[in-house]
């Protein structure tokens, strides 16, 4: 027995040991209760038991002994066999504390326990405690004991908490002995004591905001009137039929509406608690902006419920709408208030349990349509019964009955994705599940569901390897087919446009310009050009619908048929006549020709008459034939019908007109026939005034835009296109095969495709000049900039209190009265008291950030202006050193009093601490001298009055003596700002005053003293008997103190604070929130009655807190991420080791022995970061504002003295403003993956439980994991939780709802949302991404943020507010700050155009704030389907704007925003979005905007979203093409022929392509942008310093090298798929990337074709034809010569150390071991270049995929084609032999390779054969080629033009063998191919590496780069090379 015990107690002992050292480095202690399995997790008692026992641990074992065994007991009876996980080792202690002896005598542990019960009870004082508190309760809010009434409540609830479990426990074991036994061991008095505690215990029933299932006393929540109105509506009335006997409900609380749900439908108890809240709380806040009801019973308004109701249910009215169908109710108005709640609480309860299959909103309306159906069956009843859809024989259950059929079919074929490799077509995603609803087939589906239906077949999945088709249900309205042809098929009207005004164009161009007859007849061939684009737009239609025919609705099949065959017979019809009118013209013509033969005269005169006359002749003719007058009606009629269908779909005024008449038949079917008709993307038009606006706006841009085509590029064109058609018998060096007899096509096509590709891409180009411009003028009105700097602050700072009152404070009565009986003054103190409370906060947050220092702190307080000083005192730093000033102004003076306070008043500051001071002073001495020495104040003081009244004041006083004045007066403030009184200090003080007094009569004062003679002698006699200044007061109030403080600083500060905060983050801070004080905000409603919101942070696994490991992990350098930011922010970490109170030149291993400091020192570093904590931190002051603005406005009431008194200190404290603050704003932080890493003991489960028990109302969502064995079976379940810190610091579940299966079946971040949405509240929610910011003085601010939902923006209300994003990461390297500035020009300029006018702002991630009610409704805030929703935050922009949502944006509020700061990071991003952006090209969002927008919007939506990545993606492609055309030329000769001929291909046309190409390649148009940006924010000067410094370094670089990463990504998405999330890191990435790593992310991407354009290139300067010489070829390749550089060589010149000699040989050899090393099963890329090389060709895995790659490497056998044809040994032939010989050749060089690449390890038994083979087979090679140049005309030059032939067809082979991959297996080549591409990559590896490795000998090339790099850190003057080389001890070398 004591065996057992002793092994127990060790056992826990060690656990609650080691548990409590870590918590004292900051982590959380859980203790042994922390270890309780997830399996038995859902028993929260077990919990609360072991809980329980880590308390009392300490103070009794055998206590803490016995609450154990119990635990273990309670986990025995759970789990009898062990069969959770997990749930074996729990039980394992239990054999070591089970006792010899057998059984257990429980009397003995109830009598231990009822004995420490008493004790436990005695020692805490629990009575007295209790009622201590309730009299703190009663008197705290006003008397400032606020903080012993938290330290008493949170003691109070923790020793109620320990006795309730004690309890519990007696309780569960007096029912294992006899009644007899219990009754005999507890008294009766002793029972009720214990059930009296346990009921007090209310705050340990677990709650998230409101406590609806226990009272409380606590929390001030339930005694708000709206929160018990919301309450008392819901409860159970007599219309609802009785619950049956069987349900219960808990005592604590009456029965509901919710009860009634969940007993008929068998909604679970997590779920109806959840909901419960969510919909009192929605009630509540509703009730709120309507006014607080009163009446002790408050009552719900009914305008409440209508708005909740409205907005809750108003997606399901819509649907109903569209479909047809009747809503459940007959007529809205008829509705009581008590259904209209019943339907809601149905409804939320419906969504709250859906999980996946909230992403289905129409099937929630499908679902609750028959669930309320099912209710009003219900209702009729005297009994609730269970729902017939959710009863089974194992129970009433709505998830099992409802959800799950549903959740398994969509898994299913989530499943059948393959984890999205799988093609779009071949599964059903979310979209396709939810639009199945949008037609009455669903109601097919029938109710309860009818499992049998095809809709619910599961997919069958093919074989691997086996032929033919998966069987799945077809996919829903669209199928997202893998093509390029989806940018036509969206944006259809668009190609159309371009493609008829480049026809147009290009026709007036060829007529010179002239308007005449002929021009205009040309111009009616548009006709045919139109239909028959709308012909193939029909034919998409057909094609891109298949495999959704057998599903989709009837209506849209037969609209793309009738289309398709409408257009059809019209293209048919246009060029039948067209061609007929055409031939009838050229007989004319052809007949006059024939004419013109006959004419034997050559003369030019009559010939040109005769043409001319007869031309004209032929031309009427035309014109009047049948055929002719046919074409012109219907043409005219087809177009005039067009137009007039447009006007009346697009212009506003005009739609007003379509909708009226939606009854006739003919608009009907001319609307059904002009746009698809859907359930979303119905009502999207803006309102006449927004239609104008950017109609105007995109004239400007396409005006310019064709101006430009027509003058700059087509009409140069015209002579030279003339030219060429008419040359003859040009010279072809090759043998050609295409170009004769056909006008020389490819000649003119090289020519026309450069300028084409920029006519298609330059629209872009347009938008983003005139979007600046607009974006520039649009923020100079918004008042952006004014204050751009700390000076500014400081010279506006006096009109900051009543902007502030204006804009972000709530309207009081009493200024009001202040402003309109004009007290001036009255009214500045007054804003300035109110303003000074929320400026002093914002400042302590800067100093509790480190951003200032504690002397700055001091300078920028604002003091309380609650005083008896009749003026505004503002905060020392605006008047620090004028006193001294002011003095030497006096002294100096000699002019009269009025001059000198001229001269003064100049500087308005100087004049207030003139005046400060004068009155400051005169207030300190009669506030502590009695009697004669006040009396003496007052006579001095009533003569200085009186001499500047009289203007006399230069004569009576002598300034020459003030500074001694001065002295005195600072030696009296001195002793005086003391804190404690004494004697001696007294003594002193008097002293002083004495001194002053001399002072002041004898050198200073000289006016006449007759007019108070009696108070002079008075005066004089108290002085010669030595009592004047004896009856001196200590200064004991604190406003005095402060006063006494504050002017003693006036006095004695002579360092101006000019330059105050010295840090940058806080000026940016200052800067731009006093600026936005200027900016016009919505008006701000009190907290009560603003709208409520919460805050959504998804997390998965990213840092949370930097460990102390990880702060002193040296890299490959020898730094540690603690040194670095030491360096980097070298005055922040002096201020925090002054706010840790140690010194600033403290060494790092002081603060490691100190647990307190170490965890300040995590979160100083974390803060730095891009932490989970600190955004945490950041969100967390939305609470802190609320609580700060809720206290203020309570205390109105109050005198203004205690109201500035109590803000500062004790507005966290107060109940009131904290329950306000709570039913306002909630944060929810989804930590997925939260359980499984508590499970598993990982840190960050530990740092978030620490960020829980430093944030009260931070609230965690995770998906628990339960693994068990069922009917010996393993069975897994998957839960939504929410948990809290309890008041042990320990995680409290909240709520726990059961979800059908594993979550994940989409994209992880928006499913990771969708699970936790559930438990956000309020009207709105702000999205907020893990690495964000937040800060307190912009949290004041989203209030009046909040109130734009209440404001039309044109049409419609706001759905998504767009916030202003600032981007903390620029402020180190140059990379950094090229993204940053990029990032900030988006956020600001950009997004302020798209908003306004443009109307196309979509979701761009976060910070947007989203209407919560109208999301949730509507599918949530983003879309999940695997792949296709890769950049899930956009399709939310898109959902809101199809379901006539609008979005807006707003820049006088900001939140923080961290980016990628390495190169490397930014690629994989910019991969991530360009991919991201792909698989929107193929989504039916994008359709559907391209296709129901108007034109003009459709144009907007275009350019600023798919059409960006088009256009880069054109800006490469014309590169290529204008090269390609050039080696055309080239190769082929015919460059040089034509050249010979005429100088026509160096034109105007070819310049402005390549000058447009270029400047869009190097982000000269991304850069005017930023430039306006930076002109508006920092002015002009600042702007054009930071753009030629960002030339400087290199920006011109990384930008073309972003364009080829978005280019690749994006291309190769839309060809072979493979999107996906790309984890870029969020660290600290100053480091040196190995040359290996870089390779490996860029040799796809970049360096491949970055060698093709240097092959191109060199190809162009070999063979190509330029008159111009060596300038001419510079001038016409430098830009892709500046492309192709930065693509091969910009990782490694951005890369720090790139050019250091150690580390380059230490890359060359990490590189060629990468390079040689053999894959093989479990090798990874990073490893291994086989592995790599496998990984790279993964993508190509489609038929599709195989063929397009085939085809795009033909492209590569033109330089061997061209080349040998040019080879000395050609001797000019063009005979096809000569290519075939080269092929021959490259055949032998093929063998070559195979011989030397034979492996020795397969010959072993033939070494020496194989070396002699080899060495014969190089002879031969080396001595074949000598005779070869020796006796034939092969030469020298030839061998290196084999080299340009050969590399290209042999990467083309290369290319086209991976391509076909299983193919190249089967014939065994493969090993010959995968050497064939080693020998490339070692090849372009060392291209790359020998220029890296030359430039590396030079040392002054480091250090050039170096500062290239770092420049930003550099003019901070931080020395990066420290943290370059860190401690490295060869970096020296």
């Amino acid at each position: 027995m004591a065996r057992a015990e002793a092994n127990w107690e060790r056992l826990v002992r060690a656990a609650l040991r080691g548990e409590r050292l870590v918590g004292a480095y900051g982590q959380p202690m859980t203790g042994i209760a922390g270890n309780v399995p997830s399996s038995l997790g859902n028993n929260v008692h077990i919990e609360e038991v072991l809980r329980a026992a880590d308390e009392i641990q300490d103070e009794d074992p055998t206590i803490a002994r016995i609450l154990c065994e119990h635990a273990y007991a309670l986990a025995q009876d759970l789990d009898p066999n062990s069969e959770g996980r997990g749930v074996l080792q729990f039980k394992t202690a239990q054999k070591l504390a089970k006792r010899e002896g057998g059984a257990i005598d429980r009397s003995q542990d109830i009598a231990k326990l009822q004995e420490f019960y008493k004790l436990y009870r005695e020692k805490h004082k629990v009575d007295e405690l209790i009622e201590d508190e309730m009299k703190l309760r009663e008197s705290a809010v006003f008397s400032g004991n606020l903080g012993e009434l938290e330290r008493k409540t949170l003691k109070r609830k923790k020793v109620l908490a320990t006795l309730k479990v004690l309890w519990s426990v007696i309780e569960d074991m007096t029912k294992e002995i006899s009644p007899e036994d219990a009754k005999n061991l507890i008294s009766e008095e002793m029972k009720k004591v214990m059930q009296k505690d346990a009921a007090r215990t209310e705050d340990v029933v677990a709650y998230n905001i409101i406590p609806l299932d226990a009272p409380s006393t606590t929390n001030a929540i339930v005694t708000f009137p709206e929160v018990r109105a919301a309450i008392s509506a819901l409860q159970y009335h007599r219309d609802l039929p009785r619950l049956p006997g069987t349900f219960t409900v808990p005592d604590a609380r009456n029965s509901d509406m919710l009860d009634l749900l969940q007993c008929v439908f068998g909604f679970q108890e997590g779920n109806v608690k959840n909901q419960r809240e969510h919909i009192v709380h929605l009630l509540a806040n509703e009730q709120s902006r309507l006014g607080k009801p009163s009446g002790n019973e408050p009552k719900i308004d009914e305008g409440a419920v209508h708005v909740v109701f409205s907005k809750s249910l108003d997606n399901y009215i819509k649907w109903c709408n569209y479909l047809p169908l009747r809503p459940v109710w007959n007529n809205t108005d008829s509705l009581t208030k008590e259904k209209k709640l019943l339907y809601v609480c149905l409804y939320y309860l419906m969504w709250g349990e859906a999980a996946n299959v909230r992403f289905l909103p129409e099937g929630l309306c499908y679902i609750f349509h028959h669930l309320a159906r099912e209710l009003e069956e219900v209702l009729r009843k005297q009994t609730a019964e269970p729902a017939e859809s959710c009863n089974s024989n194992d129970g009433v259950s709505f998830l099992d009955q409802v959800i799950s059929p549903l959740y398994e079919i969509i898994a299913a074929e989530a499943a059948n994705s393959k984890d999205g490799r799988a093609p779009h077509s071949a599964w059903r995603n979310y979209d396709d599940f939810n639009e199945f609803f949008w037609s009455l087939k669903c109601f097919q589906l029938g109710w309860p569901w009818k499992l049998s239906n095809p809709f619910f077949s599961k997919p069958s999945r093919k074989d691997e390897g086996s032929l033919g088709r998966s069987h799945h249900y077809g996919k829903t309205s669209f199928v997202e087919h893998r093509t390029f042809l989806h940018l036509y098929h969206s944006f259809h009207r668009l190609w159309m446009f371009l493609i008829m005004m480049f026809q147009g164009l290009t026709i007036i161009a060829f007529n010179d310009g002239s308007f005449d007859m002929k021009t205009v007849l040309q111009l009616l061939s548009l006709g045919p050009t139109y239909v028959v684009m709308m012909f193939i737009e029909s034919l998409l239609d057909i094609l891109m619908m298949y495999g959704a025919y057998s599903t989709s609705r009837g209506s849209a099949i037969t609209r793309v048929l009738w289309r398709f065959c409408w257009f059809t017979v019209a293209s048919l019809a246009f060029c039948y006549l067209y061609v007929e009118y055409r031939d009838r013209l050229i007989s004319s013509g052809n007949d006059i020709v024939k004419e013109l033969e006959k004419e034997e005269t050559n003369n030019i005169g009559p010939s040109g008459w005769f043409m001319m006359n007869n031309g004209s002749k032929a031309l009427q003719d035309g014109t009047h034939s049948a055929t002719f007058k046919i074409y012109v009606f219907v043409i005219s009629a087809y177009a005039g019908v067009q137009i007039i269908i447009s006007l009346l779909m697009s212009v506003p005024c005009c739609r007003g007109l379509t909708e009226a008449c939606y009854r006739w038949s003919v608009v009907r079917l001319a609307k059904w026939m002009h746009q698809e008709h859907n359930y979303v993307g119905r009502g999207m038009h803006e309102s006449p005034l927004d239609y104008i606006k950017y109609v105007a706006f995109w004239i400007a841009i396409l005006g310019a835009k064709f101006s430009f085509t027509y003058f700059l590029q087509e009409r140069p064109l015209v002579k030279p296109t003339r030219a060429i058609i008419s040359f003859r018998g040009l010279q072809y060096a090759w043998h050609d095969f295409v170009s004769k007899n056909n006008h020389n096509a490819l000649t003119i096509l090289s020519l026309w495709a450069p300028v084409v590709s920029i006519y298609l891409l330059d629209i872009h180009v347009f938008y983003t000049v005139l979007s600046a411009i607009y974006g520039f003028l649009l923020g100079a009105r918004d008042r952006l900039g004014e204050i751009r700097s700390v000076e500014a602050v400081h010279r506006f700072f006096e009109k900051f209190p009543e902007a502030f009152m204006d804009k972000l404070h709530i309207a009081v009565p009493k200024r009001k009265q202040l402003l309109s009986s004009g007290q001036h003054t009255e009214l500045n103190k007054f804003d300035a008291s109110r303003f000074a409370p929320f400026w002093n906060e914002i400042v302590r947050n800067l100093r509790e950030e480190d951003y200032i220092n504690n002397a700055e702190l001091e300078l920028l307080l604002m003091p309380k202006n609650d005083g008896a000083l009749p003026i505004v005192q503002w905060p020392l730093f605006l008047l620090a050193s004028k006193v001294f000033l002011a003095k030497d102004i006096a002294i100096d003076c000699k002019d009269s009093q009025d001059e000198l306070w001229l001269r003064i008043s100049k500087d308005e500051y100087m004049e207030y601490a003139v005046v400060e001071c004068f009155h400051s002073i005169y207030h300190v001495l009669t506030s502590i001298l009695d009697n004669e020495g006040r009396l003496w104040v007052e006579r001095i003081y009533g003569g200085i009055r009186e001499s500047i009244s009289k203007k006399n004041i230069q004569n009576d006083l002598h300034f020459t003596k003030l500074p001694n004045v001065i002295a005195k007066l600072v030696a009296v403030l001195g002793i005086l700002r003391g804190t404690t009184e004494s004697d001696d200090l007294k003594k002193g003080a008097i002293i002083a005053i004495q001194d002053l007094y001399e002072v002041v009569h004898h050198e200073v004062l000289s006016f006449d003293m007759s007019g108070n003679l009696e108070d002079w002698n008075r005066i004089n006699r108290a002085r010669a008997e030595g009592r004047l200044f004896n009856h001196l007061k200590w200064p004991k109030d604190p406003g005095l103190k402060d006063l006494i403080k504050r002017l003693y600083s006036l006095l004695t500060i002579k360092e101006s604070a000019a330059n105050v905060p010295k840090n940058l983050e806080a000026r940016r801070r200052l800067e731009f929130f006093t600026n936005s004080l200027s900016m016009q905000l919505p008006v701000a409603r009190p907290v009560s009655e603003m709208f409520s919101f919460s805050v959504f942070t998804p997390y998965y696994a990213e840092t949370v807190l930097y460990s102390m490991d990880e702060l002193q992990k040296k890299n490959e350098d020898g730094i540690t991420t603690l040194f670095y930011l030491q360096k980097i922010y070298p005055d922040e970490w002096k201020n925090f080791l002054t706010r840790i109170n140690r010194d600033e030149n403290a060494a790092d291993s002081e603060l490691f022995g100190n647990p307190s400091d170490i965890l300040e020192l995590r979160l100083w570093a974390s803060y730095r970061g891009q932490t989970l904590a600190r955004t945490v931190r950041g969100m967390m002051y939305y609470r802190k504002a609320l609580m700060l603005q809720s206290y203020l406005e309570r205390m109105q009431s109050e005198d203004l003295e205690g109201l500035a008194g109590s803000a500062d200190t004790h507005f966290e404290l107060s109940p009131e403003a904290r329950a306000q603050a709570d039913l306002k704003f909630t944060y929810v932080v989804t930590c997925q993956i939260y359980g499984v890493q508590k499970g598993e003991g990982k840190p960050e489960a530990a740092d978030i439980a620490l960020l829980m028990q430093r944030n009260e109302a931070l609230r965690v969502a995770y998906i628990d994991i339960v693994e068990s064995v069922k009917n010996g079976k393993p069975s897994t379940e998957f839960y939504s939780k929410l948990v809290k810190a309890d008041i042990h610091g320990k995680d409290k579940e909240i709520y726990s709802i059961k979800l059908p299966g594993n979550p994940k079946l989409g994209e992880g971040k928006p499913e990771n949302q969708n699970h936790a949405i559930i438990f956000t509240r309020g009207n709105a929610v702000q999205t907020i991404d893990m690495n964000q910011d937040n800060y307190f003085e912009e949290a004041l601010k989203m209030r009046n943020l909040l109130e734009e939902f209440s404001l039309k923006r044109g049409k419609h209300y706001p759905s998504i507010l767009g916030v202003r994003e600032h981007v903390f990461t620029g402020s180190v390297s140059s990379l950094a700050s090229f993204m940053s500035n990029q990032e900030t020009s988006f956020v600001t300029l950009g997004q302020r155009v798209l908003a306004n006018p443009l109307k196309v702002r979509m979701h761009y991630g976060h910070p947007d704030v989203f209407d919560r009610i109208f999301h949730i409704t509507r599918g949530g805030i983003s879309k999940a389907s695997r792949v296709i929703n890769i950049s899930e935050d956009i399709y939310a922009g898109f959902n809101s704007t199809l379901r006539q949502g609008s979005v807006t944006h707003h820049e006088y509020i900001q939140v923080g925003k961290g980016r990628d700061v390495g190169l490397n990071q930014i690629a994989v991003f910019e991969g991530k979005v360009a991919g991201g952006n792909g698989e929107q090209v193929l989504s039916r969002d994008v359709y559907r905007l391209g296709q129901l927008f108007d034109f003009f919007r459709m144009l907007s939506f275009y350019v600023t979203t798919v059409g960006f990545y088009v256009c880069t993606m054109l800006t490469v492609l014309t590169v290529y093409i204008f090269l390609y055309g050039k080696t055309y030329l080239a190769l082929s000769g015919v460059g040089e022929s034509i050249q010979n001929r005429a100088d026509i291909l160096q034109n105007t046309a070819l310049n402005a392509a390549l000058n447009t190409q270029f400047l869009f390649q190097i982000g000269v148009f991304t850069a005017v942008p930023m430039i306006l940006g930076f002109i508006l924010e920092s002015g002009v000067l600042t702007a054009f310093v930071n753009f030629i410094t960002m030339q400087f370094q290199l920006c011109s670089v990384f930008f073309t090298f972003s364009l080829g990463t978005r280019t690749h990504y994006f291309g190769r998405t839309i060809l072979h798929g493979g999107a996906k999330y790309r984890g870029t890191g969020r660290g600290f990435v100053v480091r040196h990337i190995k040359f290996a790593e870089n390779y490996r992310l860029y040799s796809r991407s970049h360096f491949v074709k970055g060698m093709e354009v240097a092959f191109l290139l060199v190809i162009f300067l070999a063979y190509g034809f330029n008159n111009g010489g060596a300038i001419g070829y510079i001038l016409l390749s430098i830009s892709s010569w500046f492309m192709a550089l930065s693509w091969l060589y910009a990782p490694y010149l951005f890369n720090p150390s790139g050019f250091e000699w150690q580390k380059i040989v230490e890359d060359f050899r990490d590189w060629t071991n990468w390079l040689f090393y053999r894959g093989g099963i479990g090798v990874k890329g990073e490893e291994s270049w086989e592995a790599w090389w496998e990984e790279e060709l993964f993508h190509i895995h489609t038929i599709r995929g195989r063929i397009l790659e085939t085809i795009l490497s033909l492209r590569f056998f033109i330089f061997q084609y061209g080349v040998v044809y040019h080879m000395d040994a050609s001797e000019s032939s063009t005979s096809l032999l000569v290519y075939w010989i080269s092929w021959a050749v490259l055949g032998g060089l093929f063998v070559l390779i195979l011989v030397f690449g034979l492996n020795p390890k397969a010959m072993v038994h033939f070494q020496l054969f194989l070396r002699l083979v080899k060495s014969i087979a190089l002879l031969m090679v080396l001595a074949g080629l000598v005779l070869a140049i020796v006796f034939t005309s092969l030469t020298v030059t030839d061998v290196f033009a084999c080299i340009l032939a050969f590399v290209p067809t042999g990467w083309g082979i290369l290319s086209i063998a991976v391509a076909w991959k299983p193919i190249v297996k089967k014939l065994g080549l493969w090993k010959t191919v995968r050497s064939l591409a080693r020998l490339y990559d070692a090849g372009m590896g060392m291209i790359i590496f020998v220029p890296i490795a030359i430039c590396s000998w030079f040392p002054f090339i480091s250090t050039f780069q170096t500062r290239l790099l770092f420049n930003q850190a550099f003019s901070r003057g931080l020395e990066i090379s420290l943290i370059l080389a860190g401690n490295n001890p060869n970096a020296g070398m």
